[in-house]
């Protein structure tokens, strides 16, 4: 006899439902069962499967249950309270050790045994459905485990556990990247040609092997090329690392910007960076960090000729430790090589880069010598199956689907943002693929919204990302579904925003209303309801306004659009008028429509209810036929 990876030690079952235990045994084998002094019995089929329904139970724990048959099992430190899945792309599957900096207080504080966690391994499989999984195991929240939680989803689990008092049990089941596609079954692709066709071709397993092994071979190749090319690692002379080279031959650029505004334009391979830095004596022999921002695409950093840290893709921050007794009082040089494999190269812009010890902190922007080490061709990516379709369903969710759950935590799009028409379809098709396979009813399903991300314009304009989250927001149409609206907490040059404490709150307070059913929550920002043209002027109201409509950050309500009849549209000036927006511009006479937040990154959107949740994003012309 066995049992499912999920069914074990520190696990969290769901309270106020049937739960179903199940497992593997010999055909025809007796398994006897007993939890919380209840015993039941069934008999594995002729294939060994077995199953057996718990009635519901409330809140508590720990308990621990014993499994007969041939051989015992048992498991220990079971909770029962609320399961959550968070599935979703690299937001959620991003850990809090990502975003520490800007939580040690929290992290400090995350001492919880009731508050668990299950990271189901990354993998894909195209066969069909598995029914168990790799690996992974249960883990109580505290200080040092946490910071491998989704950092989003534990933020969240945090807010519910102090709300209802109840164990919270995470579910995370994420993989980066991921388009919605790879997350759907077989069955219901079939409602989409194109990705049910690649799907059939997949089920070959020489056809992905050979794939990869090709991949590996050349990217492989690549980087070892890189490696013999880049002079300044040559094994003969000084390393361009050492702090006593000589740069007199080397050019200078300002950091941060991106290298398509240098010579270094089209330059892919290595290009190494010094910057000399003054140190006090008061700083010399501490302890420090270097924060190098974000970097495309990798980087090795060196401080006095010593190693401090590498990232190897361009999304981590690069928060580097400094050790005891590198600084020295006055000339210290700090070198950073850079790889760059395909596309712009570069420090990215408005991201923090500075060094830090105790108090003293040094900024690291402005004049930096450079030298290129290495010119290669650009490389090509791998291959990624784990994007391809239902890949990710049949290894990362069919294997959960007994399991059950409170209610759903969804928070992807980036992947799929370039189609916001295909997705109106998509995401409702994937809630209501999971739900008929897990089998739950209407299980509440709750969607982040895609943050504010890419530089803000100075004029409206027709916006793929503003058009994905009216998408995301047309799925609200199907029951228990609720969503939180971020577009104000992302970073324009960075789509893995830092905050997700506010993403996990938000969902909290979705999943309250939706899943808890609390009706006094104020749950979201104000909505769009209707509109109302007087003379020059267009009267919005709105759902959801709390306690009131007002703004953060300014006098007026900002990023207002408003068109006339040629549906060309022009910034609008707007004011709060009780629970209602008056929108208007002196360049149009006749208003016919008008947009809210309506860009990637709708910089000025700033109307909110008095709970200080943001309105979401709207446009009142997609009813009159507009669509673009």
């Amino acid at each position: 006899m066995r049992l499912p990876r999920l069914i074990s030690d520190g696990m969290v079952l769901q309270r106020d439902t049937e739960l179903k235990i199940w497992g593997w045994a010999a055909p025809g084998e007796n398994i006897a069962i007993e939890f919380t002094g209840k015993q039941c019995t069934t008999t594995a089929d002729s294939s060994g499967e077995w199953m057996v329904i718990l009635p519901p139970m409330q809140a508590g724990g720990p308990y621990k249950m014993t499994l007969t048959a041939s051989n015992s099992l048992t498991v220990s430190d079971i909770l029962i309270g609320d399961v959550w899945l968070c599935s979703g792309q690299s937001n959620m599957e991003l850990p809090v050790r990502r975003v520490r900096p800007l939580y040690e207080a929290d992290i400090a504080a995350a001492e919880n045994n009731s508050i668990r966690s299950f990271t189901v391994p990354k993998t894909f499989v195209f066969t069909g459905p598995q029914s168990d999984l790799p690996g992974g195991k249960w883990t109580a929240a505290d200080p040092e485990t946490v910071l491998d939680f989704s950092a989003a989803a534990w933020f969240f689990a945090r807010e519910i556990n102090q709300t209802y008092g109840v164990p919270v049990g995470l579910l995370t089941s994420a993989f980066g990247g991921s388009p919605a596609e790879a997350w759907i079954s077989e069955g219901s692709l079939k409602a989409f040609p194109v990705y049910y066709d690649e799907l059939r071709q997949l089920n070959e397993d020489s056809y992905i092997s050979n794939i990869e092994k090709e991949d590996r071979r050349r990217i492989a190749e690549w980087y070892s090329n890189l490696q013999k090319a880049d002079t300044g690692y040559q094994t003969e002379g000084v390393r361009w690392h050492d702090v006593n080279l000589n740069t007199d031959d080397w050019s200078s650029m300002t950091v941060p910007g991106f290298w398509s505004a240098t010579p270094l334009k089209g330059i892919n391979g290595v290009v190494w960076f010094r910057k000399e830095i003054d140190i006090p004596a008061s700083v010399a022999g501490q302890p420090a960090t270097v924060n190098l921002g974000r970097i495309v695409d990798a980087d090795s950093a060196f401080l006095n000729g010593t190693f401090i840290g590498s990232v190897s893709y361009q999304y981590p921050p690069r928060w580097y430790t400094v050790p005891e007794g590198i600084l020295k009082e006055g000339k210290n040089i700090l070198t950073v090589r850079v790889i760059s494999t395909i596309g712009d190269g570069g420090f990215v812009p408005d991201k923090t880069y500075e060094l830090t010890a105790g108090d003293f902190k040094m900024s690291l922007e402005g004049e930096w010598k450079y030298k290129t080490g290495a010119v290669m061709p650009p490389l090509r990516g791998q291959t990624f199956f784990g994007y391809k379709p239902a890949g990710l369903y049949n290894a990362m969710l069919a294997p959960l689907l007994n399991y059950r759950v409170k209610g759903i935590l969804w928070y992807q799009g980036e992947s799929n943002a370039g189609k916001p028409e295909e997705y109106r379809s998509l995401l409702p098709a994937l809630i209501r693929d999971w739900r008929k396979n897990l089998g739950q009813g209407d299980l509440p399903f709750l969607v982040v919204q895609l943050p504010n991300f890419m530089e803000a314009r100075d004029t409206p304009y027709e916006s793929g990302w503003a058009l994905f989250r009216e998408a995301q927001t047309e799925a609200l149409k199907l029951p228990a579904t609720g969503m939180a609206v971020t577009y104000d907490i992302g970073e324009w040059n960075d789509i893995h925003p830092l905050n997700k404490k506010d993403v996990g709150v938000r969902l909290a307070l979705v999943a309250r209303k939706v899943a808890y059913g609390d009706s006094e929550v104020v749950a979201s920002g104000p909505t769009f309801r209707s509109m109302v043209v007087r003379g020059r002027k267009a009267i919005i109201s709105f759902d959801n306004t709390g306690s009131g409509l007002t703004v953060r950050n300014g006098r007026r309500p900002g990023h207002f659009a408003i068109a006339g009849e040629d549906m060309t549209f022009v910034w609008a000036k707007a004011r709060i008028l009780g629970n209602r927006v008056i929108v208007k511009s002196r360049a149009i006479k006749k208003p016919v429509a008008v947009r809210y937040a309506w860009a990637d990154n709708p910089v000025g959107a700033n109307l909110c209810n008095r709970e200080g949740l943001p309105a979401a994003p709207f446009r009142t012309d997609q009813a009159i036929g507009s669509r673009q």
